[in-house]
């Protein structure tokens, strides 16, 4: 039965939430506060990752994430602050950051992405659409012995769940990427893992639903919503009150203050990232994490992406220099006469992954309010999760069994 649906939030998950529940003959509205233009879906990597096994909540990222905070170019920045938010959050994180927990989650994680890449294979052989996509999977390159010993152990993790991976020595990878010199000790190489050129598919996405009747209301933002009878009626926004049989909330790193709205719980935060598109010829083929730098490298449509940083610091766009600097040097420092000009590195973009504090994404209905369905807070995974969310919002939607067991991902399991 048709149903009339409202989802907040035009991103990745958002735009492939739409794009199953029109396939099923739902009368769609996706509302977005900006103009779908821009954000962490744009951003990204473009990675499709069944290689990231373990989530953020690692045992020792805390540690870790303690020797980094001061420090204006690591990796990882969780800026301590007095907001009862980010205090909650990252006390669930440090509750979450044990190994029975991670490892409960590795499965979890590694279903999910394979399904969502089988998803992304799927559309992209509909003929509907012309998006680059490649599966050339993912090398995970290192420097240091120390550091191509940690890799390995997740490589043999991911052997364990039926993944292909190879650890390979600094000869063995040159002959894969022979267009460039690497200063590198080694990698471990994923066959699992694919890519994407982003922008393209938003895109593509977009206009094949505009041309499938679902409606698109820009610079919108949802400032309120009318309850009644355990269901939401109505929502408001600047310019508008919208009537809706079913809302979806697929509103990344906005999320938890859009919960509270609704009485409920559902803590994220937000982790900026950085991206520069490198135009000039490279020579990389092949998606890379250069480790020690936590640095993702990917061959995109006309240009080279290098990307990083998780700066955890609540809702902002500031751009901090010495953040993109640290990753020009990093790649600089693997690649041989690696080139990033001045112009490219001033171009650079930000983008917010919206945060759990245990690595899993929140996708399912809140139990008190029977027309609200939420699905957010991928931290990394966004873009490589898009399908497979999409899907389950559509298949909890229709009342459906899922495709997969969404036990995991129980959206009221921090309250």
């Amino acid at each position: 039965m048709s149903k009339e649906i409202i989802i907040i939030g035009g991103g990745i998950i958002g735009l492939n939430s739409a794009y199953y529940l029109q396939k099923k003959g739902h009368k769609v509205t996706v509302i977005e506060k900006s103009d779908f233009s821009s954000g962490a879906s744009f951003a990204n990597a473009g990675i499709i990752t069944p290689s990231h096994i373990v989530s953020l909540a690692a045992p020792g990222m805390i540690s870790k994430g303690l020797k980094w905070m001061l420090s204006s170019t690591s990796p990882l920045s969780i800026k301590p602050r007095l907001d009862y938010d980010f205090l909650q959050w990252a006390w669930f994180f440090k509750k979450s950051a044990t190994h029975t927990k991670v490892a409960a989650s590795i499965p979890v994680i590694k279903d999910i992405n394979l399904f969502s890449r089988e998803l992304y294979e799927e559309i992209k052989s509909s003929k509907d659409f012309d998006f680059h996509y490649q599966h050339k999977g993912l090398m995970m390159y290192y420097k240091t012995d120390k550091m191509g010993e940690e890799e390995w152990n997740v490589g043999k993790l991911g052997i364990k769940e039926g993944l292909k991976v190879e650890h390979l020595t600094k000869e063995e990878t040159q002959k894969l990427e022979p267009n460039i010199q690497l200063n590198i000790k080694g990698a471990v190489y994923y066959h699992s893992d694919a890519h994407m050129t982003p922008s393209e598919y938003m895109k593509q996405l977009k206009m094949y639903l505009e041309q499938n009747n679902v409606t698109f209301l820009s610079n919108e933002e949802v400032l309120d919503f009318h309850v009644s009878n355990n269901k939401v009626k109505s929502i408001t926004t600047k310019n508008n009150t919208i009537v809706a049989e079913e809302f979806i909330l697929t509103t990344g790193s906005w999320t938890q203050k859009l919960a509270k709205k609704l009485g409920i719980n559902i803590p994220v935060q937000a982790g900026k990232g950085y991206r520069i598109n490198v135009k000039n010829d490279t020579g990389i083929t092949i998606p890379t994490i250069l480790t020690e730098a936590k640095v993702a490298v990917t061959p995109m449509n006309g240009f080279t992406r290098f990307g990083g940083m998780m700066e955890i610091a609540g809702i902002n766009n500031k751009i901090n220099k010495k953040r993109v600097n640290a990753i020009v040097n990093a790649s600089k420092s693997y690649y041989n006469n690696l080139n990033i000009n001045q112009k490219e590195i001033d171009n650079v973009e930000s983008g917010l992954r919206p945060c759990s504090p245990d690595g899993l994404p929140y996708i399912g209905k809140l139990s008190k309010l029977k027309n609200i369905t939420v699905a957010a807070g991928h931290a990394m995974m966004g873009w490589s999760l898009g399908p497979a969310t999409g899907k389950l919002v559509s298949e909890i939607i229709d009342d459906k069994k899922t495709s997969l067991n969404i036990t995991p991902f129980n959206v009221e399991r921090f309250n």
